[in-house]
């Protein structure tokens, strides 16, 4: 370990957008911070290859103290302009440049165990090394999350997979096989314009009597838009009205918890966008009608449906979507996992993003429950590296850092 120090005050466990984004204020502010991790690994691994950000340019800038280093700066320093709505590659891209730019000692290895010590805490990396952090950010985003409904419980995962996986990077391999497409969000539909454009025939089991589609008029656009707009929202998450509170937690969290939930559905129930829908014109689609059970048929899987209905795939992809619970991080200790006070799986956290468990914090989407839907989306990066580190300035670090060991 000659190159690293093995102490710290803060660990950032997580290179994506709220890991660097928090760990540039935070080391702007004064901390030692040490991040961990391959820059936009979720993104650059476990996302569709073709695949376009939902999200508006506008709120996919990941958050840096200077405000310097912006999708705008990026572009810049490309010579060329980025396209609308933006290409997964362009995003991977921006990130790892702002990595550069940023965080150029950021440490790729993974951690692989976090335990508690009496003045903090140990992490092992994946080689075997240790590290020492009085704090530590976990930021790992929602690659541990994918939710795999129950009637898939058993399904052999070559049968089954969900959009998420690595193996699902190329959705070429699908060639020559029938896909059925289960869910009507983003991520299932994309999922199921990329397979037709492949020329793989494609299904879609959507759950809701119709699929929706997110669309605003020419002028209502424009008015969201407008530089003039007090109300501008760069994330654009929800309805108008609810994005504005969404896009400001420190407000959405003052209403009741029942509001904040009704608020929080109503602005990230499944939809597309609008532009994936003339890419949808070849597909389709099964409306109002749900898996009930599926099973391997010998190399095909075979659903049976609410109505009663029987239907087969050689393949079924899974774009259901993730239900955060922080328990399935495996690099957490027992103690740890079970000594976080939850709801729902979502860690508890305070104004600063601290959970129960003194000195470990939780951001991006495990941080919904205690602030709202924003921490889902990169729009959330501002608002969340600004709020931890002007909690966490007001309280000096218990211990002082041991120098790097050479």
């Amino acid at each position: 370990m000659s190159e690293w120090g093995r102490s710290c005050q803060f660990a950032v466990i997580g290179a994506g957008p709220y890991g660097m984004a928090v760990a540039s204020h935070l080391r702007a502010a004064g901390w030692q911070v040490r991040i961990l991790g391959k820059p936009m690994d979720f993104w650059d691994s476990q996302m569709p290859r073709g695949m376009w950000l939902r999200s508006p340019l506008e709120g996919s800038h990941i958050a840096d103290p200077e405000h310097a280093l912006t999708l705008d700066r990026y572009q810049a320093s490309q010579g060329r302009a980025l396209s609308k709505p933006l290409p997964l590659e362009d995003f991977v891209a921006y990130g790892q440049w702002f990595q550069r730019q940023a965080l150029p000692d950021l440490d790729q290895r993974h951690v692989v165990g976090v335990e508690s010590e009496d003045d903090g805490f140990q992490l092992t990396l994946e080689d075997g090394d240790r590290l020492e952090a009085e704090r530590v950010i976990v930021a790992t985003g929602i690659g541990s999350f994918a939710h795999y409904p129950a009637p898939f419980a058993s399904t052999p995962r070559a049968l089954v997979s969900h959009t998420s996986e690595r193996s699902n990077r190329d959705l070429g391999r699908f060639r020559g096989q029938r896909v059925l497409v289960v869910g009507s969000g983003q991520s299932a539909l994309e999922s199921a314009a990329l397979l037709d454009e492949a020329g793989i025939e494609v299904e879609v089991l959507v759950r809701q009597p119709q699929v929706r589609w997110l669309k605003n008029s020419s002028y209502l656009e424009w008015l969201l838009d407008c530089r003039a707009n007090p109300f501008k929202t760069p994330g654009k998450i929800g309805p108008i009205g609810i994005n504005w509170l969404i896009e400001h937690p420190s407000l959405f969290t003052l209403f009741p918890r029942r509001l904040q939930d009704w608020m929080a559905v109503r602005a990230i129930r499944p939809a597309g966008s609008s532009w994936l829908r003339p890419r949808t014109q070849r597909v389709t689609f099964r409306t109002g009608r749900h898996v009930v059970s599926a099973a391997a048929q010998g190399e095909k899987v075979r659903l049976h449906l609410d109505d009663g209905a029987a239907c087969e795939a050689d393949h079924v992809l899974l774009g259901t979507g993730y239900k955060i619970a922080i328990s399935r991080y495996r690099f957490l200790s027992a103690e740890l996992s079970q000594g976080v006070r939850t709801v729902n799986g979502y860690p508890v956290l305070d104004r600063g993003f601290e959970s129960s468990m003194p000195g470990l914090y939780f951001v991006g989407a495990t941080a919904a429950y205690s602030f709202g839907p924003l921490c889902r989306f990169v729009a959330g990066t501002p608002f969340t590296a600004r709020a931890l580190t002007k909690v966490v300035s007001k309280h000096p670090p218990r211990r002082p850092v041991v120098a790097a060991l050479v």
